[in-house]
């Protein structure tokens, strides 16, 4: 049980990164996009063709891939998702599913459907651990997602607290009016923060390839998982995502306890669980503080 808890929260770690740009694209342009999970699966296979390709480094073609997504992100909101929620709420959703079918064909064409992994070009640490008193034994590629979650959402904060551009993000998410008559140019802070969204789904699907098989199609669960974490944790809330998702590693890995397939259940159950209990229509109460700092 006390494994299976050190488990949970460790995985909770992926599922923070993976839930973190999808909570800020919610928060900032109130958009909900159905191909998050499918750019996390780009992310990993730019990384893969760089590190197949070109016989790079893992860490070399991490860096090299962030970037590349971040002007993945601008382009897509400045050319599609700015567009498209002009037309209401049902059309991004539409676009964002179709741009997510676009995706997992085209690397489907490009890579075909073998499962591929970076777990063999990362060395002994897809597979080394630490012995822990009590029994434990945790795998060093978890508890550094772990730590780089933690880090990641720590340097978001300063930057949304103490930059200049985390300021314009904060006044566009709390009155897009109020914002624009302040002289902040909406539209490309916008694009900036899809930028920096898409960014972090390219770093949780590298995550993702470095601790298991990916495929084409492997966009939509990871979708769920991060929805759900953004849910469990409060819609619109960066650190919330961080509790959502050890909430659900928590519940996967006790699951799998039971039996392995209640790993996904349990984790579906307690999502549906905290919505019924907890999630009544759109907040974003929790994004706003965690800009403001709670003012």
């Amino acid at each position: 049980m006390l494994d299976a808890l050190v488990q949970g929260i460790l995985l909770g770690g992926y599922y923070a990164i993976l839930a973190a740009g999808l909570s800020l694209m919610f928060g900032v342009i109130r958009f909900i996009n159905l191909a998050h999970g499918d750019l996390a699966v780009l992310g990993a296979y730019v990384v893969l063709l760089l590190v197949e390709r070109f016989q790079m480094p893992v860490g070399y073609a991490i860096l090299i891939m962030v970037p590349v997504l971040a002007v993945l992100g601008y382009l897509l909101q400045a050319l599609l998702f700015a567009r498209t929620m002009r037309g209401g709420f049902l059309l991004p959703l539409l676009t964002t599913f179709g741009l997510g079918a676009v995706l997992q064909n085209g690397i489907y064409g490009a890579f075909s459907s073998d499962a591929k992994s970076l777990g063999n070009y990362i060395g002994n640490l897809s597979w080394s651990s630490w012995n822990l008193p009590f029994g434990l034994t945790v795998g060093k590629l978890p508890v550094l997602t772990f730590a780089a979650a933690v880090l990641l959402l720590a340097v978001l904060q300063l930057v949304l607290s103490y930059t200049r551009l985390g300021r314009a993000i904060r006044a566009t998410s709390s009155d897009l009016e109020a914002a624009e008559l302040s002289g902040i140019e909406a539209k490309r802070i916008q694009r900036a923060a899809v930028a920096i969204a898409v960014a972090l789904a390219g770093l949780a699907g590298a995550a993702l390839a470095m601790r298991s098989l990916i495929s084409p199609y492997a966009g939509p669960a990871q979708l769920i998982f991060a929805f759900e974490a953004v849910v469990i944790g409060g819609i619109g809330s960066l650190w919330g995502t961080l509790i959502g998702g050890i909430v659900l590693g928590i519940a996967q890995s006790l699951g799998a306890i039971v039996s392995p397939q209640l790993f996904q259940l349990a984790g579906h159950l307690v999502f549906l669980a905290v919505l019924a209990l907890r999630f009544q229509g759109v907040n974003l109460s929790g994004f706003r503080a965690i800009l403001t700092g709670g003012r």
